[in-house]
């Protein structure tokens, strides 16, 4: 980590312990994979996970990330390039895993939850027009992209 004063969301060192490995088994896949071309990283993973984190805690936007971070820009393309290759699903299992394992549980899900969000129709909007939720039998309004939570236990 380089000399700054720390932020509140920054991870603790202990949790920084917990999720390392993730990140650095990326960068070396990534290196490895690189055949030596290119310039090596200058920034440190945890600094680039911490500024990930700053933005998703505080809702800014990238380019308002402190200049004590790296780049904005480095910042995003790590983000984005993490959120395509499965990091974040990889250290979302790790910590899943830990959880429920430290709680004397299967370390595995043995149930999901589906939840399909229904949008309420105006009651400007005559009933003949309104749609059916077919698997509800109920009339309701729907949204073309309304989102469906799965939560698995």
């Amino acid at each position: 980590m380089t000399d700054r004063r720390p932020h509140p969301s920054d991870l603790s060192d202990a949790r920084w312990a917990l999720v390392e490995p993730t990140p650095t088994s990326w960068r070396r896949a990534r290196t490895e994979r690189a055949l030596a071309f290119g310039r090596p990283p200058e920034h440190e993973l945890r600094d680039l996970l911490d500024a990930i984190l700053y933005v998703d805690r505080t809702g800014i936007p990238w380019r308002y990330l402190p200049h004590d971070y790296p780049p904005w820009e480095t910042v995003y393309a790590s983000f984005a390039r993490w959120q395509k290759e499965g990091v974040f699903e990889q250290l979302n299992g790790l910590l899943r895993h830990l959880v429920r394992t430290a709680e004397g549980r299967d370390p595995e899900p043995t149930a999901c939850i589906i939840d399909s969000q229904s949008v309420k129709t105006s009651t400007n909007v005559p009933t003949s027009s309104q749609g059916v939720d077919v698997g509800k039998k109920i009339a309701a309004g729907s949204a073309t992209s309304s989102p469906t939570r799965s939560v698995c236990c």
